[in-house]
């Protein structure tokens, strides 16, 4: 199997590390409390430092427990993650503004594209708007179909930015398909 083939796998959630899924399971077992689910977290990471499951599960810990620092540096690190699978340069800051194949229906592309959405959303939460914008310009250019939807998360930034945002604009407040049902949503009719 190839290094690309290994990535995709890896993405949806599969072979993981001897320890990885059990430590992982056990951090959504015990999410109400966030010590025991970041310790059972920290095991995963020790186990398997860059696998997307293993991150995704980091991020979606301090983004749901509104820990926005740490997880946009969760982000961070996915990003480096992808950008490798991707063979693009590992600062998202290097990648050239082309479009990315594969953005609607390959794993790594699209993980790669929806961490930099949720890292430019963080940075957006975060007050970072100079960091928000450079990241959702270069979201639009390497998905110029929108696949990802950059183009609402834009929308919401240029309101904020006139001081119109509202909560119905606000892509927190929208619940978000996660799984499966992202995957099917996204998927060609």
């Amino acid at each position: 199997m190839d290094a690309a083939a290994d990535f995709d796998t890896a993405v949806l959630g599969l072979a993981m590390p001897p320890g990885v899924e059990e430590a992982l399971a056990e951090a959504g077992r015990r999410r109400a409390d966030p010590v025991a689910a970041m310790a059972a977290l920290m095991r995963a990471q020790s186990l398997a430092p860059d696998h997307p499951a293993v991150l995704i599960a980091l991020y979606r810990h301090h983004f749901f427990g509104h820990r926005l620092h740490a997880a946009r540096d969760i982000a961070r690190q996915a990003l480096v993650v992808g950008a490798r699978a991707l063979r693009l340069p590992t600062v998202w800051r290097h990648v050239r503004p082309e479009p990315v194949p594969g953005a609607r229906h390959e794993p790594a592309a699209r993980f790669y594209l929806f961490v930099l959405k949720g890292y430019a959303y963080l940075s957006m939460r975060l007050g970072d708007d100079v960091e928000a914008r450079d990241a959702l310009a270069l979201l639009r250019a390497l998905d110029p179909d929108d696949c990802v939807g950059a183009a609402l998360l834009e929308g919401v930034r240029q309101r904020a930015l006139r001081g119109e945002a509202d909560d119905e604009d606000d892509p927190a407040s929208v619940p978000v398909a996660t799984g499966a049902a992202a995957w099917a949503r996204l998927a060609p009719a």
